[in-house]
This record gives C-alpha cells, sequence and structure tokens, in this order.
C-alpha cells in the first residue's frame, strides 16, 4: 500500500473514531430513555437495557396537551427570533465591513465592547419588566439576550470584507444601484454559507433557552419546551422528595428515565435539521472568524 493511501486510510479511521464518540452518547442517552426505571437503578445505564420500558415515554405522552403547546410556542419564537436576528445581524453588519464607513473603528469597538461587559441581571430584568412591559409574554422570549449579539455580527462583518469582491460594489454603483439593492440583490446571495452558519446558531440558541422563560414568564400556557420539560423534572422531583399524607404520589413515575425522555424530545428537532446545514457550517465559520 503506497504511502498516500496509508495516510488517508489512517485519517479516515480517526474521524470515524472521533464520529464515533460523538454518537455514542446520543445512543446512550436514547437506551437509557426506553430503560425501565429498576433497571437503570439497579444496573446503571448501558448501551443495551437489561429490561425494556416506555414508562417515561408514556408519562411524557400523557402530558401531550402542554408539550404540543410548549412545541408551538418554541416553534413560533424559534422561527421569528431566527429571521429577526440575523436581518438585525446583516443589516449592521454590512456597513461596518464597508471601508468608507465613517467612524467605522469606533462602531466596530462598540459592538465588540458588548461581548465584554453586560449591565446584570437584576438591571436587565427592570428594563424588560418595568420599562418595556415584556413580562409574560412572547417578546420576553425572543428578545432578551438572544436577538442577536456582538459575536454574530463580527463574525457576518469579517465574512463580507474578505468575501463580497469591492468591484461588484463598485459596478453595482456605476450601474445606479442603490444601497438597499446591493445589499439585498448582490451581498445576500453571496453571503448564504455565513447566513447559514449564524441562522443556525441563533436556532439553536432559541430551541435550547430555558433562562428567558424562567426569569419573565410565569404564565403555563407560554412555556417553551424547555421550560415546560424543566418544570416537569422538578415537579416530579418534589413529590418524590415529598412524603404527602404518608403517601408519596411520585413513588412509581419512573425518574431516571424521564430525564433521558425529556432530553430526546428536547434534542431531536435539532438534530433532524442540523445535516441541512452541515455543508454551510464549516465553510461559514472559517471564512467568518478570518481576522
Amino acid at each position: 500500500m503506497k504511502t498516500n493511501d496509508m495516510n488517508q486510510v489512517a485519517v479516515h479511521a480517526i474521524f470515524i473514531l472521533l464520529a464515533a464518540f460523538c454518537l455514542i452518547p446520543f445512543v446512550l442517552l436514547f437506551m437509557s430513555s426506553v430503560s425501565s426505571e429498576s433497571s437503570i437503578v439497579n444496573n446503571g445505564y448501558s448501551f443495551w437495557p437489561k429490561e425494556f420500558s416506555l414508562e417515561a415515554y408514556t408519562y411524557l405522552w400523557s402530558q401531550k396537551s402542554a408539550m404540543f403547546n410548549s412545541y408551538g410556542i418554541t416553534i413560533l419564537i424559534t422561527l421569528i427570533g431566527t429571521f429577526v436576528g440575523l436581518l438585525i445581524s446583516a443589516l449592521l453588519a454590512y456597513p461596518l465591513s464597508r471601508r468608507d464607513l465613517p467612524m467605522r473603528g469606533i462602531l466596530s469597538f462598540l459592538v465588540f465592547f458588548t461581548l465584554l461587559f453586560n449591565g446584570g441581571l437584576v438591571p436587565t430584568y427592570l428594563i424588560y419588566t418595568e420599562v418595556f412591559n415584556m413580562k409574560n409574554t412572547l417578546m420576553a422570549l425572543i428578545v432578551p439576550g438572544l436577538l442577536t449579539n456582538g459575536f454574530f455580527i463580527l463574525l457576518i462583518r469579517t465574512f463580507f470584507a474578505n468575501s463580497i469582491p469591492v468591484q461588484i460594489i463598485e459596478s453595482a454603483y456605476i450601474d445606479g444601484a442603490s444601497e438597499f439593492k446591493i445589499f439585498y440583490r448582490m451581498v445576500l446571495p453571496l453571503s448564504l454559507p455565513i447566513l447559514a452558519t449564524i441562522g443556525l446558531m441563533l436556532t439553536i440558541n432559541y430551541w435550547n433557552d430555558w433562562f428567558n422563560g424562567l426569569i419573565y414568564i410565569t404564565e403555563p400556557q407560554l412555556f417553551s419546551i424547555q421550560n415546560l420539560l424543566n418544570r416537569m423534572l422538578v415537579n416530579i422531583q418534589f413529590l418524590q422528595q415529598n412524603n404527602l399524607g404518608g403517601q408519596n404520589m411520585a413513588v412509581n413515575l419512573p425518574m431516571n428515565a424521564v430525564r433521558m425522555a425529556m432530553a430526546v424530545v428536547g434534542i431531536l428537532p435539532l438534530i433532524l435539521i442540523y445535516p441541512f446545514f452541515q455543508k454551510y457550517f464549516v465553510k461559514g465559520l472559517t471564512i467568518g472568524a478570518v481576522k
């Protein structure tokens, strides 16, 4: 076997091994979710359960009304937040990528400054609840800390500056195109890799967020899926740890299996959509991160 062939085999073997390390936790997660509670307690988590059981998913299905509502809330805020956040980030990054923008350095520093400092939890909570009246609204799940951030803006700005030829913009000016038309008709179509990358990051952030719901939401009909699963888990723990009238109401609930089933329910949609973004992810992130 030639040296190049051996090197290629070694590289493939390494990547297969790394892929296996990434997949093994998900396999263990799913197998644990279909294990009986007694099997987990007696034998621990395993890749092949001693006793299969769907008790955890049966329990989650018993809460299907609340879960479907929470899934709807999560899908809604994810779609709106990703679209609006991506639009705001691109609209701010584009002028920052233009070398003829006045005070470009100062504005870029202000964006970078937001990565280092923030107002703190208490002032932020007071601003959003007392000034903007966002408590118990969908806006509370979309805006605070998620809509955009300096890191995304700087990534997109760097991509625009390094990957969009200046000659294309200048030729569009000569043809009489406006700034908005250049941005919409020329810059955005050429920036699909970085837009898909940032869009995926925003989607993950919105889908996995539970902190905003914990802080700003108290009405059950506005719970996102992550908040609902977290509160269900807390309720089970409370019932197991407290005897009411001498009887434990949650003694038969599959606590450990339910935890794993909740993780599967929460992460499954992201696993399904990731392959559609994968081809853009590495290219957009590496090009956008070049200084």
